[in-house]
Parts: structure tokens; C-alpha cells; sequence
């Protein structure tokens, strides 16, 4: 089969295409076939030899797929061959076949593409652990999503509406806030404008927004703490390097900055997450959206094109 292998760290363009062969599942395992894989952020982390957490080499970069069941292990009682799921935290999604433990796979409802599929696993549950885990946030409560045409901003946008709060986001580009208007946000504003920050505390109700999902911390966080209202959370998603703040901000408003990642969820969270993904999707309160499409063989471009600005949806790969 073909896959995508890394045999070093480094740029975009230490991603090779090759012939490699099939995975087998063994016990409790499952292998798909992979209509369409996911790009995340995280992916060139990795790739770079930057990243807490590194493979041993060679490796296939990908967790997030979305295909059809192809072969079943041993014990395997809840899948069967020619199924339609989305796979989640999968070994070697950026190749035509990829291996995971059962209970990583998931129904694909019909309404839902397997580009989309591919689309779910970190976006949708980075987001769902930030808002409704960490942060704990409830039905009524403002949430402000910083950076919210990007994959995990659309899911952040979409499961808190679904949740019956009011939300905010930011775009950078006409384009951008016009999808998240979509999406569903009560309102949007353009984050590359100078006074933007000082809408925001009217737009949450007049004390400020209870809730703040963070995608670019080492640009935002202080920002973010002149906006928090009295016990609010700030979830830090992502970030890029360092950043100073003033404390005292945090004090005066009770306010609080979690940190997430999803390397630390448990089984039984990721159990509950994808319950509820599941259902989102079946009843269509969650939709995915692709912004870019791009052959297998394409992963550098797609590497790049990533870590860019001005993101619209989520980039996948089509083996």
C-alpha cells in the first residue's frame, strides 16, 4: 500500500511517499480503509522533532481518519468488515490503511462524509474537552472562541451553541468571519482590527466573556484576561511560544487559565467525548468543514499550509 513515512525529523519535505505493507489487527483491533486523513497542527510538531512526545523512526504521521472498516482482529464484536466509521488516535493515517484499537473507531452516520469523518478526532475533541470539561462550561454563559475559523475554533463554535451558550468568535479574513457567522456565532469580530477587544465585554453582556477558548496564547492571553468576566476560565488550546501577563488581571477577576492537552485524556473521557460527537452528528448539530482537499502524495503542501493564518476549516489528505 502506499503510505506516507517519516525516516527523520525535520521540514515538510522529510515526508516521503512509499510503498509499505498493510497493517494486520490483531486482538481488539480494527484496520480501515482510509477514505480521507486529517491534517493537524500537532502532526508537524511531531514531524518536526519538536514535540514532548515523539515516535520511534521510522513512523506514518495521522490519527484522524475517516473509511471503511476492512479487516477485523480477534474479540472485535462491535465493528464488522464494511462499516462506515471515523477513527480517532489511529496508527499511520496518512496511508491508504490504517490500524487502531476497536473501541478508537466510530459509526459514521450517513449525512456525514468520510472527509468530514476525517475532520473529527482532535478538532472536535479538543474542543468538546476545552469547553465542556476543562472550562465547565454551562448552558446561558458566554464563550469567546479566539481564532474561530479554524478547525478546533468551528467545533468550539459549534458544540457551544449546541449547549445553549452565547458566543463570540474571531476571524482574521472577510472570508473567515463569514463562516463562522455559519457556523453559528452570535457574533464575530475581525481580530486583525485595532479595537477589537474593546467590543467584546458589551457583546458578553457588559462584564465581560465567561469563557475563553485560547488558539494562539503567546499573541493573546494577557488580552484575554481584560476581557474575562468575574470567575471566568481561560482554556489555552494552543500556543507558539512565550508570553508575558500581569497576574493581578487573574485576581481581581477570580479568573482562572487551564491548560489542556489531549495526550492527558483518559479512556472514559474519550468514551463520553465521542458519545457526544456522535450524537451531534447524527442529529446534525455538528458539521465539519473542509476547507482544502489534497492528494496523499501532497502532505508537505498540506504541512504548510496548516501553520498558516487565515485558516477555513480543516485540511485532509485523500489517499
Amino acid at each position: 500500500m502506499k503510505a506516507i513515512v517519516v525516516r527523520e525529523f525535520g521540514a515538510p519535505n522529510v515526508m516521503k511517499i512509499e510503498d509499505v505493507p498493510e497493517p494486520a489487527p490483531g486482538p481488539g483491533q480494527v484496520t480501515i480503509r482510509v477514505h480521507a486523513v486529517g491534517v493537524n497542527p500537532v502532526d508537524t510538531y511531531i514531524r518536526s522533532g519538536a514535540y514532548a512526545r515523539i515516535p520511534n523512526l521510522p513512523y506514518t504521521p495521522g490519527t484522524d481518519v475517516g473509511g471503511v472498516v476492512q479487516a477485523i482482529g480477534p474479540h472485535v464484536t462491535r465493528l464488522r468488515v464494511g462499516d462506515r466509521v471515523y477513527g480517532h488516535a489511529v496508527v499511520g493515517g496518512y496511508a491508504e490503511v490504517a490500524l487502531c484499537e476497536d473501541w478508537q473507531a466510530h459509526p459514521l452516520p450517513v449525512n456525514v462524509s468520510f472527509q468530514q469523518g476525517a475532520a473529527i478526532g482532535v478538532p472536535y475533541a479538543t474542543a468538546w474537552r476545552a469547553l465542556l470539561m476543562r472550562a465547565q462550561a454551562r448552558p446561558r454563559e458566554s464563550v469567546l472562541v479566539h481564532g474561530a475559523s479554524g478547525g478546533v475554533g468551528i467545533a468550539s463554535v459549534q458544540i457551544a451553541r449546541a449547549h445553549g451558550m452565547h458566543v463570540i468568535g474571531t476571524a482574521g479574513s472577510a472570508d473567515g468571519i463569514a463562516l463562522v457567522h455559519k457556523q453559528g456565532a452570535h457574533h464575530v469580530l475581525n481580530h486583525r482590527d485595532a479595537d477589537y477587544l474593546k467590543r467584546i465585554p458589551s457583546l458578553a453582556g457588559g462584564a465581560g466573556v465567561d469563557v475563553v477558548l485560547e488558539m494562539l496564547a503567546n499573541v493573546n492571553l494577557d488580552h484575554d484576561l481584560d476581557v474575562l468576566a468575574p470567575h471566568g476560565r481561560i482554556v489555552v488550546i494552543g500556543n507558539r511560544g512565550r508570553i508575558e501577563i500581569d497576574p493581578r488581571k487573574a485576581m481581581g477577576r477570580d479568573g482562572t487559565i487551564l491548560g489542556m492537552t489531549l495526550f492527558n485524556v483518559t479512556r472514559p473521557d474519550l468514551e463520553e467525548i465521542h458519545a457526544g460527537l456522535g450524537a451531534g452528528l447524527e442529529n446534525g448539530s455538528l458539521n465539519p468543514v473542509i476547507g482544502k482537499e489534497l492528494p496523499l502524495g501532497d502532505a508537505a503542501k498540506a504541512h504548510v499550509a496548516v501553520m498558516e493564518s487565515g485558516a477555513l476549516g480543516k485540511i485532509v489528505l485523500v489517499p
